[in-house]
């Protein structure tokens, strides 16, 4: 690969936009190396080398949407509460802010309550970022929040694989139950589950 790209592939951990591009030469070799395979382009004017060195399945979340935490389908797949697999990172965010977000990696933004977004937060290492991202009781509890919005059997699948863990906590997930208000809904998906 052109030295000059593969800098500014390695400068923005394996991604690049058209705009990125200083000049036309080196669109003209990026479109190249599209051709042979060797750079895939994820989209319009979004490409990506994969050399085996970046980690294409995390971000380093904190320099896109600082204070942004890791939930629902993101959290669901971290854990292994949930076979299916993220088509965009979903990230909570403080209600009332503004982000601008990047063409690339595509994110889903949730705007909540101060209070709701700050409960349960973790930080965990994975790859070669340290990410903010919900607990897992916090997860849970996310999934039966919005069970109308994921649909039940997401919700089920959610629940039923948190029951099977051996680290599972029962008391910290009624604790969160209670602070969301849902703690009854909680209890009927319990009794169905237990």
């Amino acid at each position: 690969m052109k030295h000059k790209l593969q800098i500014l592939f390695n400068r923005n951990r394996g991604y690049l936009t058209r705009k990125q591009l200083p000049d036309k030469s080196l669109y003209n070799h990026l479109l190249k190396l599209v051709g042979e395979g060797i750079v895939e382009r994820v989209k319009q004017g979004v490409y990506r080398y994969e050399n085996g060195t970046f980690d294409s399945t995390m971000i380093d979340l904190e320099k896109i949407i600082p204070n942004g935490v890791l939930c629902l389908y993101s959290a669901w797949a971290y854990y292994g509460l949930s076979v299916q697999i993220p088509q965009s990172f979903h990230v909570a965010i403080e209600k009332n802010r503004k982000v601008s977000l990047p063409d690339y990696p595509p994110i889903k933004l949730y705007y909540w309550k101060r209070d709701y977004q700050e409960l349960g937060i973790t930080k965990q290492k994975t790859g070669d970022f340290t990410v903010m991202i919900y607990n897992l009781e916090k997860s849970v509890c996310d999934a039966i929040k919005y069970r109308t919005k994921t649909g039940t059997d997401v919700t089920s699948e959610v629940l039923n694989n948190y029951l099977k863990r051996k680290d599972r906590n029962l008391s910290l997930l009624m604790e969160y139950a209670k602070k969301m208000r849902i703690e009854k809904i909680l209890k009927t998906y319990l009794e169905i589950g237990l």
